[in-house]
């Protein structure tokens, strides 16, 4: 494939994240052209297509993958299908983005990793965070030493509302949420894997959804093999707004990321004072959710490992799998003697 070719992307998944990255691959990436899109629910994709001038639309997504045509797919569908569609589209010689998680079992993980490496496709795995600038800037700084070697490193996810319950599936605050931040830490710790992890999580905000297995609010403590220890929290409902900001604590320095304010704007009243707060998450990552379907595309055509991988990925879902086992436990667990959902 030549530079000056546009890359022909399908879409899978036409829901709020899908519609979002079909935007994204339709009008703000120049070299890109969003080709097809599919989604299983009937005039799901026709009418995110018809929105957005792409003509082709299915409700069977073997039909897109089976399009000569088509060189790189972005997977946007519910998680628990995430690994057997990156694996379907690797054998058809698709170059894949996944959302996260890419899979929600290590033997799942490591077949769609597998898979993406023989058919010699790269495989990228939705971590926005790292594109995001601040976050971006606080890698670089650690990686350059600016603040000596981490110590203690901090991440927190906190959504502003709780809508249904009932549509949660068991572990979705580990499996789904912190598994951003669980990237996070390891991101921020360059070159360091976590060894223990201890979990504790309960249904707070609904605590009568406990007993069909809704966990609200988590707090997860991270050992790392160089030392570092971390948290990583996450809440259902921050009445107050879209809630991200991690921290890192090193032997030189401090550096903090994430700021839940909508705007720099601060009003002094009688009141007291007060700033408007970002709400949702494609407002609040807006560039950094573009930045990374930049980054893939870029990545297939001018075939380099993408930044954030099926390993990635990988690591960060033994995390989130280590923390369910300590939930169920009650104790810390090795990562090493980890046991697979």
């Amino acid at each position: 494939m030549t530079t000056q070719q546009p890359l022909a992307v399908g879409l899978l998944g036409a829901g709020r994240m899908g519609s979002f990255h079909a935007e994204t691959l339709a009008h703000r990436l120049p070299g890109v052209r969003l080709v097809a899109i599919a989604d299983p629910t009937p005039g799901a994709a026709r009418s995110l297509g018809d929105r957005l001038g792409c003509a082709t639309a299915y409700t069977d997504i073997g039909e897109l993958l089976a399009d000569p045509h088509i060189d790189a797919v972005v997977i946007a569908t519910p998680a628990r299908t995430h690994a057997d569609l990156v694996e379907a589209a690797a054998k058809a010689g698709k170059a894949v983005y996944c959302e996260k998680p890419m899979a929600v079992t290590l033997a799942e993980a490591d077949r769609a990793i597998a898979v993406a490496a023989d058919a010699g496709v790269p495989l990228q795995v939705g971590f926005n965070r790292r594109y995001d600038a601040g976050f971006r800037a606080a890698h670089e700084k650690i990686v350059a030493s600016a603040i000596g070697t981490p110590q203690l490193l901090r991440s927190l996810t906190r959504d502003p509302a709780l809508a249904d319950p009932a549509r949660i599936p068991p572990w979705t605050i580990f499996l789904e949420t912190l598994i951003h931040d669980f990237d996070v830490l390891r991101h921020l710790n360059p070159g360091a894997e976590p060894v223990e992890v201890f979990a504790m999580a309960d249904a707070l905000i609904r605590p009568d959804f406990k007993d069909r297995g809704l966990l609200d609010t988590a707090v997860v403590t991270v050992r790392f093999d160089n030392g570092a220890l971390a948290t990583a929290e996450a809440s259902f409902q921050a009445v107050y707004g879209y809630d991200v900001r991690a921290e890192v604590l090193g032997s030189a320095g401090m550096l903090t990321m994430g700021d839940v304010r909508r705007t720099h704007l601060t009003a002094y009243g009688p009141d007291g004072v007060a700033a408007e707060c970002v709400t949702y998450d494609q407002h609040l990552f807006h560039d950094a959710y573009v930045a990374e379907l930049a980054d893939f595309t870029d990545s297939v055509r001018t075939e380099r490992t993408p930044s954030a991988t099926g390993e990635d990925a990988r690591a960060a879902l033994a995390i989130a799998l280590a923390a369910i086992q300590s939930v169920t436990t009650g104790g810390p667990v090795r990562v090493d003697k980890l046991q697979d959902l």
